[in-house]
C-alpha cells in the first residue's frame, strides 16, 4: 500500500529541499577548503559535514515552526533526511572524484564550478527515486510533512 503523498511530484519536492541544504553545505565546504589550500580529503570531509548540517537545519527549522520541541524536531530531521543526504553526498562527491582534474580545480576555474553544479544535478536525479521509495513507505519527508509548518 502506498502512502497518499508518494507521487513523483512529492519526491521531487523533497529532493529539492534536500538539494538546497546539501548544495549550500557542499559549495561552502568546497569553497572554504579550496580557498584555504586544503587537500582533497579535508576539503571533501568539510563539504560533506556542512551538507549534512545545512540539510538537517532546513528540516529542523520547519519542524520547529510546526510546533515540535527541539528534541522531537531533531529526531524528525534525522529520520527524514539521513538517507537522502547520504545518497546525495555519495553521488555528488563520487562524480567530482571521478571527473578528471575536478579535484584539483581552483576557485577561479570554470571546471570547479561546472563540476560542482553538474555533480549536484546528477545527485538530484539519483536521489529522487530514493525519496519516492521512502515517502511511499511513510518515511523520509512523509514524516516531515506531518510536522511541518506550511
Amino acid at each position: 500500500m502506498q502512502h497518499r503523498t508518494s507521487g513523483w511530484a512529492t519526491a521531487v519536492q523533497a529532493t529539492l529541499h534536500c538539494l538546497t541544504g546539501c548544495a549550500i553545505g557542499e559549495v561552502l565546504g568546497m569553497v572554504i577548503g579550496t580557498g584555504l589550500g586544503w587537500g582533497n580529503l579535508p576539503t571533501t570531509v568539510l563539504a560533506i559535514v556542512l551538507a549534512f548540517v545545512f540539510g538537517y537545519s532546513l528540516t529542523l527549522r520547519g519542524a520547529l515552526k510546526g510546533g515540535l520541541d527541539f528534541r522531537a524536531a531533531v529526531q524528525v530531521a534525522l529520520a527524514a533526511d539521513t538517507l537522502s543526504i547520504a545518497v546525495m553526498e555519495l553521488i555528488d562527491n563520487g562524480v567530482i572524484v571521478l571527473w578528471p582534474d575536478a579535484m584539483d580545480a581552483a576557485l577561479a576555474d570554470l571546471l570547479f564550478w561546472a563540476s560542482l553544479a553538474i555533480s549536484l544535478a546528477v545527485a538530484f536525479v539519483a536521489t529522487v527515486p530514493v525519496n519516492k521509495w521512502m515517502i511511499g513507505r511513510g518515511k523520509g519527508h512523509a514524516v516531515v510533512h506531518q510536522h511541518h509548518a506550511h
